[in-house]
């Protein structure tokens, strides 16, 4: 093991990825890239174990935070305003029906998609999507996302030589993305519904 990361860094990237996961206050994407730039600089063999160790802290993360969900049941989704009140079981029965579509997609993107996860997670809890075929979709998603970190991670290494400066430009990098997506989004809907209404 590399000196710079280590057990000890792959078990802290665990436990951020899980607990940013559940409490999306963390930037674990973030944390994934960061982990990739100390991976990739003494033993490039490292990479593969932050894939797989960011990617099960996602996947952690997501089935706690869908048994959390499958607990609270219906009346927190409309608390917090998400369901329609007219209709909480059409909403419920569109979105999972999205979901089976192509679970590894819609997983994948609802973790890409900033503030995506919990409405597709709230679907799949609700709308009775099975725990085990949730949990075996969501093996490959958060694989994928960790791949898609990584990979920042490791291209921002190659163009910094210096694996500090690389770090920290990659963490601003993921954070910021996490930021600017957001508001293009609400910025794009804002844009179409006033043409929809012409």
């Amino acid at each position: 093991m590399s000196g710079d990361l280590g057990v000890t860094g792959l078990l802290a990237l665990f436990g951020v990825v899980a607990f940013g996961a559940v409490i999306p206050v963390v930037p674990t994407g973030a944390a994934v890239s960061a982990a990739a730039v100390l991976a990739r600089g003494d033993h490039p063999w490292e990479l593969v174990l932050v894939l797989l160790v960011g990617g099960a802290g996602a996947w952690t993360g997501d089935l706690v935070t869908y048994a959390v969900l499958r607990a609270a049941g219906a009346p927190l989704a409309q608390r917090v305003g998400w369901l329609h009140a007219d209709d909480p079981d059409g909403t419920l029965q569109h979105l999972r029906a999205r979901l089976e579509a192509d679970e590894v997609r819609s997983l994948l993107l609802s973790r890409l998609v900033p503030g995506g996860r919990v409405p597709v997670l709230l679907a799949a809890a609700l709308g009775g999507y099975p725990v085990r075929r949730f949990a075996s979709a969501d093996v490959g998603a958060a694989l994928l996302w960790a791949a898609v970190y990584g990979a920042i991670g490791v291209v921002g290494d190659a163009l910094i030589p210096d694996p500090v400066v690389a770090i920290v430009v990659v963490i601003v990098f993921v954070v910021l993305l996490g930021v600017v997506l957001p508001r293009l989004r609400s910025r794009g809907r804002s844009e179409v519904r006033p043409a929809e209404r012409a």
